[in-house]
């Protein structure tokens, strides 16, 4: 429930083929939620399907044709609905601290190696972050509210580094 109305927030932001929706949630809603392409294109079908979205052929100059979409006014209303709703509780799941639960196992290079490993990608996820808060202005309201959602991203990966150098001291 919750990718359908992402998908169709970013549908209310612009009509998008498929391709072009999952280049934009991943440069954009990507740092507070996950979908790869295949859990996109479904759920874009099923807006679809729900009436909530339509498709409309758009000819391509010199290529082949688009299927763009758009929202339709019941997924406006079914957006609408959603955002004013309660917020479901979201159980967080995390693997790497999985790891670390149970790394009472791992010899001393291991352990050390599991914390290189996840520090590396979060310090790639914040300066990707930092980049694209750089890179994209204020300009209006919606686009403040997109950037809040990005800075509490990038202040989760700050203090997840800040988390790894005291976890990374007690270990050592």
């Amino acid at each position: 429930m919750i990718l359908s109305r992402i998908i169709l927030g970013l549908l209310a932001l612009a009509p998008m083929t498929g391709y072009d929706l999952k280049r934009h949630f991943d440069s954009t809603a990507g740092h507070f939620w996950a979908a790869d392409k295949a859990q996109i294109y479904r759920t874009l079908a099923q807006l679809v399907a729900d009436g909530f979205a339509e498709v409309e052929t758009v000819a391509g100059a010199g290529a082949p044709d688009r299927q763009e979409h758009h929202v339709t006014a019941a997924g406006r209303a079914a957006l609408a609905e959603w955002l004013k709703s309660e917020p479901e509780r979201h159980v967080e799941r995390d693997p790497f601290l999985a790891r670390v639960f149970f790394g009472a196992g791992l010899d001393d290079d291991d352990l050390r190696a599991l914390f290189a490993g996840h520090r590396a990608a979060a310090e790639a996820r914040l300066e990707r972050f930092e980049r694209i808060r750089a890179e994209n202005p204020a300009s209006d309201r919606g686009a403040r509210l997109r950037l809040a959602t990005l800075d509490n991203g990038i202040a989760h990966l700050r203090t997840e580094l800040a988390w790894l150098d005291e976890a990374e001291k007690e270990l050592s």
